[in-house]
């Protein structure tokens, strides 16, 4: 892959230096003396903004200085070297966060108050997070546990609710950086402009990365052998497929990619206590390589000359209303919709076969919002009512490389009619101070109607015995919780949620074949929303100015769980596909599961610069299937945190820290779903642990250099359930100015 050329960078050096003669002066970061993290710090778990010590459930904030001193290349990584959230990896150009063992549709993403879970987010890994540009991110909320009251489906494990930067009145300023990493051979280049006056704001942001084929770690351990090393690729010689020998078996070819975001924001405001926000969105990117399809073996042989994801586009285009100073019933009002327009595919060719296969799925979604809260005496109470509608439309062809020549009678994805699926639903969120600053109730109910309509318009390929999916559901879900605050240096928390997902057009209706092509999953269209009750216990206590220690316990009931099991397909237990006897597994309301676990979180200040911090999560998670067996759940992750020491000294900040997972062994992993034995070793996923150090200088007051080593040690790991191995050592250099 070719790379921006260095001029581009001492370009980009150039601007910086004519920018500094009109820069402003930045303030110098204040001086922390204490941690406090049971101060007032506000959080959306409510939709409203609302005082974290006043909500139940368990919610992390990522700030903009916390977002802005990390080095990561995309947002996965940015959840993922924060420690408190799991990111499994299928290729580069990705990262699927898992929370509480629920992963991909088993979670939310929300970006800016809008979904972005549609009806083809499917259960096993889904990638769809790095089209969130983490550059102009100035706020991560992250939700443990259900939350579908307030958001609806989907939100059995949480809610990652990722904030951009609003455009600001009253100021003139832009921003701009540079970043290069070595492991990636990675280019990034970000700028925004501010241009705000007294009623009228605009916010321009455009980043651009170039990201090359990954460099794992050299340091290997005694579970490793050769684990995760590219021996071999298959590459072009004199026009044909042919097997190549990597003079460099730690680079892992074809893994890099190239991404573009955009993003721009309008901010009105008509008069005091009303504002309009209108907000377009757009990423896309290169071809994105599936790497771990890229190391299938099939005899012995390298199975795929081709198989990567086209572009993958997301245009958002949101309006938001607000209103703070309502004259009726209702003091405060928040009113939107939206429209997103998402294209995902899939292309694939087999080693020295000309015939390439092209899936391609155009979802279009519509969606909408009102939200109204009251507050008198020690009462809020908030409701809502919001919708979704999903249109999809799933094509399919083959192509001839040589020639060019296009041909139908290809299986698409999903099926080849019409496919729609719509969310409608109300609810009400109530808050009771029924001690003032001493006990507080949290209490709500959401009732949620779902529809789905698939049509299959040719079933000659697969032999459906069917040409139509149906379902409707109405479902519910319920919150109640109590915190007590016996002072302003303790907070105990109570709560208990329900949560619910509905079986989407990817549970119901999709053809794919899974890892390796060890099965074929088909489309089973009698499948029931999955639903779960989720306990939290929760106590955090500041012992004085300097400790601070919170521990946070979860048990999750998983009833009607949907599971990836052998299935029998028109009387069958396996179809000839893509020329070879594949047994079949299909999605089905098979199993009742338990998953549990623990979260913990300390920070101490041992000097008034220097500070140290921690922070772990074990989850355990079991399943009953129909016959009565025991079986792991798939997407529990292995223990992880993450831990550190910050230090100050006048404007320099330095920080070190570990990341760390521990052993997922073969006997915890789930036979039949997406916990992807294939790619790790024959005893699992071995434990890691990598070091690293960064650090922080305003060499001018307008620019500020940061530098990373990343995975200092250069260890080779691999993250459970993903099939690309992680970055080797790595440096960091980041370079942004503002003014």
């Amino acid at each position: 892959m070719k790379h921006p050329p260095l001029h581009n960078i001492f370009l980009l050096a150039a601007v910086f230096s004519v920018a500094g003669k009109t820069a402003a002066a930045q303030e110098r970061p204040a001086a922390r003396d204490s941690v406090h993290p049971l101060a007032e710090v506000i959080v959306t778990a409510n939709k409203f903004e609302e005082k974290s010590r006043f909500v139940a459930q368990k919610v992390e904030v990522m700030h903009a200085p916390e977002i802005r001193a990390s080095l990561s290349n995309n947002t996965g990584g940015l959840l993922e070297q924060s420690g408190k959230v799991f990111v499994q990896r299928s290729q580069l150009g990705g990262g699927s966060p898992v929370l509480r063992g629920f992963e991909a549709s088993r979670i939310l993403l929300v970006v800016d108050g809008v979904r972005m879970n549609n009806a083809i987010y499917r259960t096993g890994h889904l990638q769809n997070v790095i089209t969130i540009d983490d550059d102009i991110t100035e706020k991560v909320e992250i939700i443990y546990g259900p939350a579908s009251t307030i958001y609806g489906s989907d939100a059995l494990g949480g809610v990652i609710h990722f904030r951009t930067k609003d455009p600001q009145f009253h100021r003139f300023a832009t921003n701009i950086s540079a970043r290069y990493s070595s492991a990636f051979e990675e280019y990034t280049g970000h700028v925004d402009v501010n241009a705000g006056g007294r009623k009228f704001a605009s916010l321009t942001s455009f980043s651009y990365s170039d990201v090359g084929d990954l460099r794992m770690g050299a340091r290997r351990n005694r579970h490793d052998g050769d684990w995760g090393k590219r021996k071999q690729f298959i590459g072009s010689v004199n026009g044909a497929d042919s097997v190549l020998s990597n003079p460099d078996e730690r680079i892992q070819r074809n893994s890099g990619y190239r991404q573009y975001d955009l993003l721009q924001k309008f901010r009105w405001q008509p008069k005091e206590g009303q504002e309009h926000l209108f907000n377009i969105q757009y990423s896309t990117s290169s071809d994105i390589p599936r790497y771990d399809r890229l190391t299938d073996l099939r005899n012995g042989k390298l199975r795929w000359a081709e198989w990567y994801y086209g572009p993958q586009d997301r245009l958002m285009a949101a309006w938001q209303f607000k209103s703070s100073r309502l004259n009726g019933f209702f003091d405060q009002l928040m009113a939107g919709a939206s429209y997103q327009s998402v294209e995902e595919s899939r292309m694939q060719r087999a080693y020295r076969n000309p015939q390439r296969d092209h899936r391609i799925e155009n979802i279009h979604v519509a969606a909408f919002h009102l939200d109204l809260r009251k507050s008198k005496g020690r009462h809020e109470l908030n409701v809502g009512g919001d919708g979704q509608l999903n249109f999809l439309k799933s094509t399919a062809f083959r192509q001839n490389i040589q020639q060019g020549e296009k041909r139908t009678g290809l299986d698409t994805r999903y099926p080849d009619g019409q496919n729609r699926m719509h969310y409608f639903g109300a609810y009400a969120q109530h808050l009771y101070k029924i001690v003032p600053g001493k006990l507080i109730l949290n209490d709500g109910l959401r009732a949620n109607y779902t529809t789905l309509h698939c049509t299959f318009a040719d079933t000659s390929i697969l032999h459906l015995p069917f040409t139509e999916a149906n379902q409707r559901h109405v479902t519910w879900s319920a919150n109640l919780g109590l915190i007590y605050l016996p002072d302003t240096q303790t907070k105990l928390s109570i709560d208990a949620s329900t949560g619910y997902r509905a079986p989407n057009i990817d549970d119901i209706a999709k053809v794919f074949e899974s890892a390796g092509g060890a099965q074929l999953v088909v489309p089973n269209p009698d499948l029931r929303p999955e639903q779960t009750v989720n306990f939290d216990l929760g106590a955090a206590r500041q012992f004085g100015k300097r400790l601070y220690v919170e521990l946070n316990g979860f048990y999750s009931l998983l009833r009607n769980a949907i599971v990836l099991d052998a299935f029998l397909f028109n009387g069958k237990p396996g179809v000839v596909y893509n020329g070879q006897l594949t047994p079949v597994v299909a999605a089905q309301n098979k199993a009742k599961a338990t998953i549990a676990g623990f979260q913990a979180a300390a920070q101490w200040q041992l000097l008034q610069r220097l500070r140290a911090y921690g922070n772990v999560t074990y989850t355990h998670g079991r399943y009953t299937d129909a016959k009565g067996a025991r079986m792991p759940m798939d997407h529990i992750p292995p223990v992880f945190g993450k831990a550190g020491v910050q230090f100050g000294w006048q404007q320099l900040e330095t920080e070190g820290y570990v990341l760390f997972n521990g052993w997922k062994k073969t006997k915890d992993y789930n036979p039949n779903g997406e916990d992807n034995l294939v790619y790790a070793t024959p005893e699992g996923t071995p434990s890691w642990t990598t070091l690293n150090l960064s650090a922080r200088y305003p060499v001018l007051p307008w620019l500020k250099v940061q530098a990373g080593l990343e995975n200092l040690l250069d260890e080779h790991y691999r993250v459970f359930a993903s099939g690309i191995s992680s970055p080797g050592r790595n440096v960091v250099l980041k370079l942004q100015a503002s003014f």
